[in-house]
């Protein structure tokens, strides 16, 4: 095929490692390189990659997915746009998306760049789902239930607080939307649990959940990537009642966020300059090669 897209992994978590497994089977793409920050002790698996510690150092990158905390997204993408490069992210905070499109849009077009941002699963893909489901029934209401499973995001948040050593957020769902957030943690010595628990209840991530937070001797004896979805909306459609519609998957949290963040560096490479959601792009341009092949084979 033509020239490959050369596509940057920041950070080198769980989805990062899931990133470059998913670039690696991808034939359209080459890695340029990793982005982390301890370059001195690169693990065997990395020893064939150029690791560098900033994106500055990295030659002729087309897109940049980034692999890092949601509260680190807008610095990493500003940077990275700032230079030309396309960004995709997993940003997951739901309330705070259309203020990151925003901040991001104007820097992206200055630089002839694309951002497509909250480009995992949920937010990504499932809402894409669920803007199928309002289409399909206009009126009605759509239940978004997660899990059982391990909330990355919310474990990722968890353990920035300080005082905490390790740390687990599991989303137990309830019905009808509606979600139970158990956090289990390792606590550093001096620290007080109730105070720590306290302030991950009052976090943005926590506070609009019923929480419970626990204190374990082991969170890694409790991990489990394993998480799910369960989507239902029941509404009408024209003037016809009772229209009910079902999405249900069951996942590998990680392995599925860097997935649909490949297709998304993909459909980077397809749109205008600027920053979008994952709804606001024809999913089409999410799969590799020409779009007449898909149209011929899924339409």
């Amino acid at each position: 095929m033509g020239n490959k897209i050369r596509a940057a992994v920041i950070g080198y978590g769980n989805i990062g490692r899931y990133v470059i497994d998913a670039l690696e089977n991808s034939s359209d793409f080459e890695i340029a390189g990793i982005v982390r920050r301890d370059t001195t002790n690169i693990p065997g698996e990395l020893q064939e990659f150029n690791v560098v510690s900033s994106i500055v150092n990295m030659e002729a990158v087309d897109v940049a997915i980034l692999c890092t905390p949601t509260r680190s997204v807008e610095q990493f993408a500003t940077d990275c746009l700032a230079l030309g490069i396309n960004t995709v992210d997993s940003f997951d905070i739901h309330g705070q998306i259309l203020a990151l499109r925003t901040a991001l849009d104007a820097l992206a077009k200055k630089n002839n760049a694309v951002s497509i941002i909250a480009s995992g699963w949920d937010p990504g893909s499932d809402s894409v789902i669920r803007t199928l489901f309002e289409a399909m029934a206009p009126r009605g209401i759509t239940y978004t239930n997660f899990g059982p499973g391990m909330s990355m995001g919310h474990t990722v948040a968890v353990k920035a607080f300080p005082g905490v050593k390790a740390a687990l957020s599991m989303t137990i769902p309830t019905g009808t939307g509606v979600h139970r957030r158990m956090v289990y943690i390792e606590l550093q010595e001096g620290y007080n649990f109730q105070s720590v628990a306290q302030a991950i209840k009052e976090d943005d991530y926590f506070v609009h959940d019923e929480t419970h937070v626990f204190q374990v001797e082991d969170v890694e004896a409790l991990k489990d990537m394993g998480h799910g979805v369960l989507m239902e909306r029941k509404g009408v459609s024209g003037k016809t009642q009772n229209q009910l519609f079902t999405f249900d998957m069951r996942i590998n949290n990680p392995a599925l966020t860097a997935q649909v963040l490949v297709g998304a560096a993909r459909a980077s490479m397809k749109q205008q300059p600027g920053a979008y959601t994952l709804i606001e792009i024809p999913v089409v341009d999410l799969l590799p090669g020409e779009k007449e092949s898909w149209i011929k084979k899924l339409v």
